[in-house]
């Protein structure tokens, strides 16, 4: 896997990303799935998050493991998450504008995403979006967010990492994730990516469902892949049924937002970094409310909320005309 990731990074000056951040966060992912494993119990932790949901106690030891392992990393000089929503040093007494390497980066995570469906045992994830400079807020996502990570914790620990630096092509891999340290890691998949027409099975996975009985076009939607023999994929966990598509080579996740059913996908902590992850596999993901690409608009602030559609570029386009003409 290292010597991969240097074909990759290192002809483009990258290489505190190459050889500190992806493999402390790689190495972070294999050290959340085996506290995963040591977990017999799954609750509340008694706390709340900035967004006022209740924290569970492995929301917040991953979260404890993504910090530590930023704090290692000089390059990166600031670091939020979805549960604390707020950019700072990424580690103590580290000012943002004193560095002592030319790459700096800013991390945004959600560290344990699908707390709903991580009591019954089912896969979940971790999602890492790492931007170019010091901060994310006011920047052009489809520039300065270069790379993804997201960690799938299920039978087996796998990462999918999505690269788009500058004066580089982008590319989406899968890793294999082993114990701690980047000789235990391999590469899986050098080339992910998903299929062009025709397509032998087509998938889809309807999250948000409820807001089909608010929204005539969705219902629509629903009715139309049924009628045409989709094939259902969908488990409630975003970094699941994104996979999914991924190992699969087609799918198309959606989750809409009705007058009634408010928008809970947060733009940096969860569609900003799957995002980079589906267009770097050939895939598209927009706002189906604005039918905008969702790496189109900067931030404002750490806590925006959207919708999300995304997966195969065709299915993609079916979904925003659909919506369009509602």
């Amino acid at each position: 896997m290292a010597s991969h990731l240097k074909s990759l990074l290192l002809p483009h000056a990258r290489t505190e990303l190459c050889n500190s951040v992806l493999p402390a966060l790689l190495d972070c992912i294999s050290s959340i799935a085996e506290s995963l494993h040591q977990s017999q119990h799954v609750s509340l932790a008694g706390t709340t998050n900035a967004f006022g949901d209740g924290q569970l106690n492995v929301d917040i030891a991953a979260e404890n493991l993504i910090r530590t392992a930023l704090a290692k990393c000089p390059s990166v000089v600031t670091a939020s998450s979805e549960e604390e929503p707020v950019e700072r040093p990424a580690s103590d007494g580290q000012a943002a504008d004193v560095h002592p390497t030319s790459e700096k980066y800013t991390v945004a995570f959600d560290p344990l995403d699908g707390s709903s469906i991580i009591a019954p045992n089912w896969t979940v994830g971790t999602i890492i979006g790492i931007w170019d400079g010091a901060s994310a807020i006011h920047q052009q996502p489809s520039e300065k967010q270069i790379a993804a990570v997201l960690g799938i914790y299920g039978p087996r620990t796998t990462a999918i990492i999505a690269l788009r630096v500058p004066g580089g092509e982008p590319c989406c891999l899968e890793i294999g994730i082993g114990g701690p340290g980047a000789q235990d890691h391999q590469v899986i998949r050098s080339n992910v990516r998903l299929a062009g027409p025709p397509f032998k099975t087509r998938y889809f996975a309807p999250a948000n469902l409820r807001a089909a009985a608010e929204s005539e076009a969705y219902m629509r939607l629903i009715t139309q892949y049924i009628e045409k023999k989709y094939t259902l994929r969908y488990s409630g966990g975003l970094v699941p049924d994104v996979v999914h598509a991924l190992v699969k080579g087609h799918g198309v996740y959606l989750s809409p937002v009705t007058g009634k059913s408010a928008a809970k996908l947060r733009r940096l902590y969860e569609l900003f970094p799957i995002a980079l992850v589906v267009e770097c596999a050939g895939g598209k993901a927009i706002d189906p409310a604005k039918g905008e690409d969702i790496l189109s608009r900067p931030l404002e602030n750490c806590d925006e909320t959207a919708g999300l559609v995304c997966g195969t570029a065709e299915e993609v386009d079916i979904v925003k005309r659909a919506l369009a003409d509602a």
